[in-house]
């Protein structure tokens, strides 16, 4: 298997086959995010794909659950897709889950009868990024999408039956955004109700365009207190029935989990209870 430059995927899809589909983020404009700033966005031919999955199936044939990379893969046209789906269906009969990263965008592009033939085809999950629920933020941090496409996308995957994973992301508004970051977005997830919410911490890279006002004083990064002030200030806020909460990246100081909203005081009180132990997550075991 062929991988090109630095490849990413979510915690829970640690023991997945990782096929990268395409390399790089069709958008890669957000200021927060380091990942692919260095690669150009190149979509793979399928031939090369396959080429590259005729390999691994010599050896590991029993996959039971695939992930198609890089940042956007919904972007691909869906022929391209279906394509792909196909062959991973015929030659690795073990697999019980495709999924992928999206974005509201891609999913707003393809109609629903597009996004019902590759759920159908055996596509059953979409991380997408949130990031925030504040339109504010989501401007700054130049993520190209509103709270309204966020919205339409989640509706078109409900219709579909996809399952979702939400990534939101504390301090992302910096120590001044910090209430209605939390707030909004705890709003657009009562909204949108997805199946799962991973919850992140800002970390500040070199290669990242908000290192800038990071060095300049323009962004201040919440401490410590602030980020978990702030996951508390969330979960207070969110009204989200059966969604599945998670801390468990690797960029958090605490790790959490638990279903929303019945273990809500129950999550609540170990953040407190981290605030008073001081038992954050190392900074040199964080990243993200």
């Amino acid at each position: 298997m062929r991988y090109y430059g630095d490849v990413y995927r979510p915690p829970s899809e640690a023991s997945s086959l990782i096929i990268q589909a395409t390399i790089g983020c069709a958008h890669n404009e957000c200021t927060f995010c380091y990942m692919y700033k260095d690669e150009p966005f190149i979509v793979r031919k399928i031939e090369d794909i396959i080429e590259d999955l005729e390999t691994i199936r010599e050896y590991f044939p029993r996959f039971r659950r695939i992930f198609i990379a890089d940042g956007d893969a919904l972007v691909l046209k869906t022929q391209h897709l279906v394509e792909l789906i196909d062959y991973i269906n015929e030659n690795f009969p073990n697999v019980e889950r495709i999924s992928s990263y999206a974005t509201a965008g891609d999913i707003n592009r393809k109609s629903v009868e597009e996004l019902k033939t590759l759920y159908d085809k055996g596509l059953k999950m979409l991380y997408i990024g949130f990031e925030s629920g504040d339109e504010e933020i989501l401007k700054e941090i130049k993520k190209g999408l509103t709270v309204e496409d966020y919205i339409a996308a989640m509706k078109k995957c409900k219709e579909v039956g996809f399952l979702t994973s939400i990534t939101i992301i504390a301090g992302l508004g910096g120590v001044d955004k910090m209430e209605q970051n939390a707030i909004n977005t705890a709003k657009l997830i009562t909204t949108t109700k997805p199946d799962y919410v991973s919850y992140l911490t800002m970390r500040i890279y070199k290669n990242a365009p908000i290192y800038k006002d990071y060095v300049n004083g323009k962004f201040k990064m919440p401490s410590a207190d602030e980020i978990l002030y702030e996951m508390k200030l969330f979960l207070e806020n969110v009204d989200s029935e059966g969604t599945i909460f998670r801390s468990n990246h690797a960029s958090n100081y605490v790790s959490l989990k638990g279903n929303l909203n019945e273990d809500r005081e129950k999550l609540i009180e170990l953040i407190d209870e981290t605030l008073e132990s001081r038992n954050f997550r190392p900074d040199y075991l964080r990243g993200l």
